[in-house]
């Protein structure tokens, strides 16, 4: 899905489809119950449904139009399975193994047998059911789609196009920004030993305004050939792509989405030129799993293990930034971010752009109940809460600027002619919520060794009381990081 001219404040939503099939699955979910790393996880809710039933997951598959990948299953087995027994599995469906994803971060946490993406011929929906009834399978699922959660509209901080940094005390005329320039004028403007994950497309790590905050990745050589960190990716320096399954990503003017979040989380403030990120000095590395037609549960895995995996090894993580959505309940998803949780990363998601009720239709990933999740919608410069915007009195945490949100992005003036870099208004919470991985970062920052717990407690307790999110998000409020 492509970015393009709106009408002010129109909303590029997930499809309809996506939105039908996750209200089957809202409940289902599995507590979390692996040990606590050093770094102090959040805590999950104890009580919980279990997976998600082989007739919700059918009833999901015959929802209409696939916001899933035709012919394909993402099929959990359960630990100690035997050859046997998983040829007995995928005999019940004619199944044809595609992928074995055992990530890192899934192996460090006792786990041998990891996510089988097959291959499936006929109905989808039996294929489930047959699945779900063998004692040797823990769950299976579709490889859902997910999509990016913005729109384009149309200089920058200094003209007040940057709305969303100024606040009260910095602009009179702005009062519903996040406070960070009253931040950056009290000396806090971040750290570059703190990194943000940024899991979208790819972001242009050479753009004017974001090249100095281009975080790589310390165990790898670049150019070497050689998988020196040994996680399994040749020369992932700046991260990986996991739609093109190779170290590039970034593929030009396609990633303008992904480079546009990365400048509202980290652009550099005080060069003179373009925008500035809530945090001008912060490190972001990417997971690219989207791609032209959106991205797949099965990639999405592995971009949420590939940053518990570098934290694992030492990487300063603090949260990765999740603005897609779409698709239904996935335990496979869930239990990456349980993994990320366990290590102490935010997942700070947005929470979608239909304009709906998250509390009555549930919408993934940022209606899991995992407890490193920041759900993030969307408000206008006048506080008003964007109309595109999905909320939640219970499913939805905080509000943030989304509506004509000034940012960076790649620009080709003539066909095949050079990326250069530009700037671009977009809306979406897919704005809103690099603002708050932003603020992550800043607050780490501020605060070295904090855990995942304090970073979102103090972005939670410090929102600043907005009256069009009273009764539709946790907080009552919208992000504010003036007092961090």
């Amino acid at each position: 899905m492509r970015c393009v001219p709106p009408l002010p404040e129109s909303p590029v939503t997930v499809r309809p489809t996506a939105q039908r099939l996750s209200r089957l699955t809202a409940a289902a979910s599995l507590a979390f119950a692996a040990a606590c790393s050093p770094e102090q996880s959040l805590t999950a809710p104890e009580s919980e449904a279990a997976f998600m039933s082989a007739a919700d997951a059918m009833a999901a598959v015959q929802a209409g139009p696939p916001e899933f990948v035709a012919g394909e299953l993402l099929v959990q087995f359960k630990e100690g399975i035997t050859a046997t027994g998983r040829g007995r599995a995928l005999g019940r469906v004619g199944g044809q193994v595609s992928e074995e994803i055992l990530t890192g971060a899934m192996r460090s946490r006792g786990r041998r047998v990891g996510v089988t993406r097959i291959k499936v011929n006929g109905d989808l929906s039996r294929a489930i059911a047959a699945l779900q009834a063998d004692p040797d399978v823990e769950f299976a699922e579709p490889n859902w789609i997910y999509q990016h959660q913005a729109t384009s509209n149309d200089t920058y901080f200094t003209n007040g196009s940057l709305w969303g940094m100024y606040g009260a005390s910095t602009s009179p005329a702005n009062l519903y920004g996040t406070g960070a320039a009253t931040a950056w004028a009290a000396g806090k403007t971040g750290s570059n030993s703190v990194y943000i994950g940024i899991i979208d497309e790819g972001y242009m790590y050479t753009h004017e305004d974001l090249a100095p905050n281009a975080g790589v990745n310390p165990g790898e050589v670049e150019g070497d050939g050689i998988d020196n960190d040994g996680n399994g990716l040749v020369d992932d320096v700046y991260g990986w792509d996991f739609a093109g399954n190779n170290n590039t990503v970034f593929d030009g003017v396609a990633d303008d989405h992904g480079t546009h979040v990365a400048g509202t989380i980290g652009a550099v403030g005080g060069n003179g030129k373009g925008v500035a990120g809530v945090v001008w000095n912060v490190k972001m590395l990417s997971a690219k799993f989207l791609g032209s037609r959106g991205g797949t549960t099965a990639n999405a895995i592995k971009a949420v293990d590939y940053f518990t995996n570098l934290k694992g090894k030492g990487l300063n993580i603090v949260a990765t930034n999740n603005s897609w959505g779409g698709g239904g309940f996935s335990q496979a998803l869930k239990d990456a971010i349980d993994r990320a949780n366990t290590a102490g990363i935010l997942f700070i998601a947005a929470a979608g752009n239909s304009g709906t009720n998250n509390d009555a239709t549930a919408s993934y990933p940022s209606g899991y109940t995992s407890s490193n999740i920041i759900a993030v919608a969307s408000i206008t410069s006048t506080g008003a809460l964007s109309s595109f915007s999905q909320y939640g009195a219970t499913t939805v945490d905080i509000g943030a600027p989304g509506s004509a949100i000034w940012s960076t992005v790649p620009r080709q003036t003539r066909k095949n002619g050079p990326v250069t870099s530009g700037y671009a208004s977009y809306n979406g919470t897919s704005m809103a919520t690099p603002h708050v991985s932003g603020a992550a970062a800043l607050y780490a920052s501020l605060n070295p060794g904090a855990s995942a717990a304090q970073i979102k407690t103090a972005i939670m307790s410090s929102a600043a009381s907005t009256p069009s999110l009273a009764g539709k998000v946790v907080t009552g409020g919208r992000l504010n990081v003036a007092g961090f």
